[in-house]
């Protein structure tokens, strides 16, 4: 009997379960590393052929370790980490096991926001001026040949952690005297106003096989430094912006060298010039329910293309994208001061999907009208201020 192909999932996180259902459904062996903390979350166990645990805070060498002893008596193909602070780890994994996909120098242009701008300006793409922090005399020449505010930002992070505003270049060097070693872990760089905008991608053999473009109502970094409604939606498909944006979106893939696989990237339109910068790109799934806006817009859903692809590669054969609807879809999310928020007052046609998670509120709406979906989001944007919101500071480091 020929064997099972197995993939090794790994998640700090709870996320993926989709990846993991569809991966199963397709014929393959799947197995779950996560940490002690999720031990008992909403994980699809029956589809799964092991599930391990392990203590938070572990080194990617000590994760080597313990996936390199489970591997003494279990078949492993295909590493495929769920949550963007496992990529590193899973690329550590892969090249020392070695397996295929993205090893750790492909990975740092979708986990390392100075090697990603470095690639994206190298062939041309439009970045935020950004300088590495490293040589004193580079940064002050930086600091005088642009115009602050300025932005110091984690080279590894996610979800706007971490990231400090620097208002004039004196204030930046008490922070790197802090940072000591880590300081150059982080990127500088020019704040740039705008509006932010997301791509969420399918990419086969190099080719940018779906692209939906969408706008956030508030810039992430602002509802997670200083609080408010989050808000996604899809934009119109023939937009000039949703065209612009899935143009730079296939350049910037094509430059820092993705070949399959799904992504998220962040594009700004900057007030002063119109025009669309690179922000930041990563090999996963959106986070913030993002799957599910795509998934009701346009049919598909990113975790379970993203099964689709890895099993199409081990099994050597061709991804096929699924077919597509054409409908739009947004979503508003906020953490809110009741454990179980009633959203029964919501009540409109256009509502497909209402978050289950505690001190949470959140709903996403769907519409052949684009139109539609961005008037909904703004009406519910500010009815959420009043009937649920509650505020919590950012965390300076990520917490599973």
């Amino acid at each position: 009997m020929e064997r099972r192909p197995a993939i090794f999932c790994i998640s700090t996180y709870e996320k993926g379960q989709a990846f993991l259902r569809e991966a199963a459904a397709l014929g393959c062996d799947v197995t779950l590393l996560t940490i002690e903390k999720h031990a008992n979350g909403d994980w699809p166990k029956d589809s799964l052929v092991d599930f391990q645990t392990m203590p938070a805070g572990l080194t990617p060498e000590q994760v080597l370790n313990t996936v390199t002893y489970y591997a003494r008596t279990h078949r492993i193909d295909r590493i495929v980490a769920l949550d963007e602070f496992d990529l590193e780890t899973a690329a550590l994994l892969r090249e020392h096991l070695r397996l295929p996909g993205m090893g750790q120098t492909a990975t740092r242009f979708f986990r390392d926001k100075l090697a990603m701008r470095t690639a994206a300006k190298a062939a041309g793409i439009a970045v935020p001026d950004f300088s590495p922090v490293v040589n004193h005399e580079d940064i002050r020449h930086f600091l005088q040949n642009t115009q602050g505010p300025w932005l110091l930002k984690p080279r590894s992070s996610a979800a706007a952690i971490g990231i400090k505003r620097v208002g004039h270049p004196d204030e930046i060097w008490p922070l790197l005297e802090q940072l000591g070693d880590a300081a150059s872990e982080h990127v500088l760089e020019c704040f740039v106003p705008g509006e932010i905008f997301h791509v969420e991608g399918v990419t086969w053999d190099r080719e940018v096989l779906f692209a939906a473009a969408h706008k956030y109502g508030k810039p992430p970094m602002q509802t997670m430094h200083h609080g408010g409604v989050f808000t996604t939606r899809t934009l119109d498909r023939e937009d000039d912006d949703a065209v612009s944006l899935r143009t730079i979106h296939a350049a910037t893939l094509s430059a820092l060298g993705m070949i399959h696989g799904v992504t998220h990237s962040e594009f700004i339109k900057a007030h002063a010039d119109g025009r669309f910068y690179f922000l930041e790109t990563a090999a996963r799934v959106g986070g913030a329910f993002i799957a599910e806006v795509v998934q009701y817009a346009s049919g598909l859903n990113p975790w379970t293309e993203w099964a689709r692809i890895e099993v199409a590669r081990l099994r050597g054969e061709r991804y096929h994208l699924p077919e597509l609807r054409q409908d739009y879809a947004g979503s508003v999310i906020c953490l809110a001061r009741q454990e179980q928020p009633d959203l029964s007052a919501y009540a409109d046609p256009e509502i497909v999907y209402r978050l289950p998670k505690h001190h949470h509120a959140g709903l996403i709406v769907r519409s052949d009208s684009a139109q539609r979906v961005e008037s909904l989001l703004e009406s519910y944007a500010g009815r959420f201020l009043e009937d649920f919101y509650a505020r919590m500071d950012v965390p300076d480091r990520p917490t599973s």
